[in-house]
C-alpha cells in the first residue's frame, strides 16, 4: 500500500485489522448455552458491539435477540452482580 505524502497519523498507519469471526457461518445461536452467550457480553452485562466481537450484523441481531430472550428466562442475568 503506497502512502501519499500528505496522509499523517492514523491514516498512514491504518491496517486492516478484521477480526476471525467467532460464529464463522453459523447461523443458529442457541439462547440455552450461556457459556457462548457470556462470550458477547461483558463484565457489567452489556451486549458488546460488532467491532469488538467481529461478528457479521445478521449474526449481531441473532446473537443480541439469543441474550435478551436468555435473560428473560432468568438464565443470564440482567445486571452483572457488583461483589463488594
Amino acid at each position: 500500500m503506497a502512502i501519499h505524502p500528505m496522509q499523517t497519523g492514523a491514516q498512514a498507519r491504518k491496517k486492516n485489522k478484521k477480526k476471525p469471526n467467532p460464529l464463522g457461518d453459523q447461523k443458529v445461536v442457541d439462547y440455552l448455552d450461556t457459556k457462548f452467550l457470556g462470550r458477547f457480553t461483558n463484565d457489567q452485562g452489556r451486549i458488546l458491539p460488532r467491532r469488538i466481537t467481529g461478528v457479521s450484523a445478521y449474526q449481531q441481531r441473532r446473537i443480541a435477540n439469543a441474550i435478551k430472550h436468555a435473560r428473560h428466562l432468568a438464565l443470564v442475568p440482567f445486571v452483572a452482580q457488583d461483589i463488594s
